[in-house]
């Protein structure tokens, strides 16, 4: 096991280095900077000014010896200053990073909690109600874009009925109650590709497991249904839907960006849209390389939970 998370360990640091190269080759590749902000007659800058940001910015070395100096400050924390707004880059994603990362949780709870029920319950009742009602969901979870699921969820449940809140996360001093409704619509939005991923896994593993030998056997034997389902079937069957969790949860929050827009959410996927469409590459190189960094660690603690839940994993 130790020289299976050794190994994988080698690995994640491989990746984060070359996902830092790439994040920075890519906002150089993308143009210069300051053509926008420092050209003369543009926004007001001067040749002089333009001089002193291409010192600050590094942009007169050498593209190697800028790699190594960005990422030397980045390894301190120290991810540079907005263009725009010229504000540190590592407080302004860490003002936002909290939100983002509160919405991917939620989302990750209903999606694991919703597809993990309705996916035991679609195998079990194979062919039955419940097995066609999760089957739906599964496949309209996979067809649906998130915008479109959040804005029917504007439309009928904030708009026409009146229920939730459309926008935002609610002032600080509102009630509990009140906050959380602000949680509902983003959530269940973020959340309904991955519940339908859940559902689907669980219940091709679930069916997997149902036909073993082991549980013809525990049936035979008279042992009550429910133990069959949840104590003998699910405990094994459990096993892919849990490993791909910490990828869910990555994948929530990176992928989280277009449901911020709608509900107008203050998180860091609003703030890259934003750096988007200002052309601030500090902004969006530092958002990027978190995003990165919460790929690779995430990954890296799936290998390990599977590594940990199946033995086999551990001589591949």
């Amino acid at each position: 096991m130790q020289r299976f998370i050794a190994r994988r360990l080698v690995f994640a640091l491989l990746s984060f280095l070359a996902a830092t190269f790439i994040v920075f080759g890519m906002s150089r590749l993308a143009g210069d900077p300051l053509l926008i902000f420092a050209q003369p007659g543009g926004y007001g800058m001067t040749e002089e000014r333009r001089a002193e940001l291409t010192k600050y910015l590094n942009l007169d070395k050498p593209f190697v010896i800028q790699y190594f100096l960005w990422a030397g400050n980045a390894f301190h924390g120290d991810l540079g200053r907005s263009l725009v707004l010229q504000y540190p880059v590592t407080k302004m994603i860490k003002q936002r990073i909290g939100a983002t990362a509160q919405l991917a949780l939620a989302a990750w709870l209903f999606a694991a909690l919703t597809g993990v029920t309705l996916g035991v319950y679609s195998a079990v009742n194979r062919g039955g109600f419940w097995d066609y009602v999760g089957r739906a969901i599964a496949l309209f979870g996979q067809a649906l874009p998130q915008f479109w699921v959040g804005i029917m969820g504007i439309v009928i449940f904030a708009v026409t009925l009146d229920w939730l809140p459309a926008q935002g996360r609610g002032y600080p001093d509102a009630s509990l109650w009140t906050q959380l409704k602000h949680f509902v619509l983003p959530t269940v939005t973020v959340g309904w590709a991955g519940s339908a991923t859940y559902l689907r896994l669980t219940r091709s593993a679930m069916l997997e497991v149902l036909d073993s030998e082991y549980i013809k056997l525990a049936r035979i034997k008279g042992v009550a249904e429910w133990k069959v389902v949840w104590k003998h079937a699910f405990r094994n069957a459990f096993i892919a839907p849990i490993t791909y969790s910490t990828l869910f949860l990555a994948s929530f929050i990176t992928g989280a960006t277009v449901v911020e827009l709608v509900f107008s959410w203050p998180g860091i996927g609003r703030l890259a849209l934003a750096a988007v469409f200002d052309n601030d590459y500090a902004i969006l190189t530092g958002i990027v390389l978190v995003f990165a960094i919460a790929y690779i660690v995430l990954s890296f603690l799936a290998d390990i939970l599977y590594a940990a839940l199946d033995p086999r994993i551990r001589y591949t």
